[in-house]
């Protein structure tokens, strides 16, 4: 691995500055991810600004008024560790203790996950479900953007240059209400997604009241089919219904043949484990009920 200089700055305003002062620096939330792609080659810089230390990124503030603030290096292992939030966001706790393994967990985050922008990060179709919001900050100021709308591609996002990831905001859960996240993978444990459906549900009288649907590892980007959750709201509660928007997330997949699938076999896992995840949501939502 290449040598890089190293700083941990204590504030977003000493961030900030390195940015500027090393605009090829890079960002190490956790580090599982990077120093990983270091190693390799994959990245290269001569400059590591490790943000692990900034209170705003290492926050976990909730309450059921105003939800969740998770900072965007707040490790894995204190989401699911925390029972307030483990209770009010299962799903995203469950994700939490997916990604890597118990050591992976003390370290890696959320955030990091999503910045990475693998199309397979477990954690975005359940923050896309959640209607998870992303808080970002740079010399310029503050601004906000909707989670699905975050990753540009493999590997890139919104950021722009000196701009840091400081939080993601998920809404106060509604009542009657539950999500879930399923995944495919070739191992039984730490391994990439052949494909994976995040789902979240509101329901009312045996009706659909709200939805929302994403899919991970079958586009360039975490998929959000909104027409899909669009299709379920105001519908029966019932297979039918949920094998339909099954049907329309399985559709909106753009799936690639890579070593750990086919095309066809991620698309066609697009639709069972949409209908698997929704399932799974609605149980949430009736217990919760």
């Amino acid at each position: 691995m290449k040598w890089f200089d190293y700083a941990a700055p204590r504030s977003l305003e000493e961030a900030f500055e390195l940015l500027a002062a090393h605009p090829r620096a890079q960002l190490l939330a956790g580090g599982t991810d990077l120093l990983v792609q270091l190693r390799s080659g994959q990245k290269e810089t001569d400059f590591v600004i490790d943000v692990k230390g900034i209170p705003e990124l290492n926050e976990i503030r909730y309450d059921s008024a105003n939800g969740l603030t998770l900072g965007a290096a707040a490790p894995c292992c204190r989401i699911y560790g925390d029972r307030a939030v483990s209770q009010a966001y299962a799903a995203l706790a469950e994700v939490a203790s997916l990604i890597g393994g118990v050591q992976i967990q003390s370290r890696a985050s959320i955030g990091g996950n999503l910045c990475n922008a693998a199309p397979s990060a477990d954690s975005a179709p359940v923050l896309i479900a959640y209607r998870a919001t992303c808080r970002i900050a740079g010399p310029s100021g503050a601004r906000e953007v909707a989670v699905e709308s975050f990753s540009t591609g493999p590997g890139r996002t919104v950021l722009g240059p000196g701009e840091l990831l400081v939080s993601l905001h998920l809404p106060p859960v509604e009542p009657r209400s539950g999500a879930c996240y399923l995944r495919l993978i070739p191992r039984n444990e730490m391994d990439i997604a052949v494909a994976g459906a995040g789902a979240a549900v509101a329901v009312e009288d045996g009706v659909f009241r709200a939805a929302r649907i994403a899919l991970a590892a079958v586009a360039p980007t975490p998929l959000f089919v909104r027409q899909a959750g669009d299709y379920l709201v105001g519908k029966p509660v019932n297979p039918e219904s949920i094998q339909a928007a099954a049907e329309i997330a399985k559709a909106a997949a753009e799936p690639i043949t890579d070593m750990r699938g086919t095309a066809e076999y991620r698309r066609h896992l697009c639709g069972v484990l949409t209908r698997r995840a929704v399932e799974g949501a609605v149980r949430r939502a009736v217990e919760a009920g």
